[in-house]
């Protein structure tokens, strides 16, 4: 259940930094707002690591430095997410993002990517899917 509730909130978080970072590029730059969003991102991190951290920082040299471009992801993430709802309405933005993360989540349990456990993509999966894209059209009518 609480995999459950910490993904809603997640959800429900992406969608409302998409909007308030997106109003907030339209006044002062989209790039200049990804700055600011990731600058006190990095700083509240900081803080809850030192109150709160229990890893090792040190284990980085032992980590497979493909892991790394989950970082360099970051940047990625927040600017396509800012412009998909600048071009696109948030309601429908966020259902295009939702979509493909449900297909890549797939494709990476299926292949077994990033060392998760290989997941079978059935015909559930498939049907899921494309209930969902039925809904995003129905969304955009």
């Amino acid at each position: 259940m609480f995999g459950i509730i910490m993904s809603a909130v997640a959800g429900a978080s992406m969608s409302v930094q998409g909007v308030l970072n997106t109003r907030l590029g339209e006044k002062i730059g989209i790039f200049e707002s990804n700055v600011l969003c990731q600058g006190i991102a990095f700083f509240l991190a900081v803080i809850v690591m030192l109150f709160f951290g229990k890893g090792n920082l040190g284990g980085l040299t032992e980590v497979n430095k493909t892991y790394l471009l989950g970082g360099v992801l970051g940047i990625v993430i927040t600017v396509t997410v800012m412009l998909g709802i600048n071009k696109l309405s948030p309601t429908y933005a966020i259902s295009v993002i939702l979509i493909t993360q449900l297909l890549v989540a797939a494709l990476i349990d299926f292949f077994g990517l990033f060392g998760t456990e290989k997941v079978a993509f059935g015909i559930t999966k498939v049907a899921g899917l494309a209930f969902m894209i039925g809904g995003i059209l129905l969304i955009k009518k």
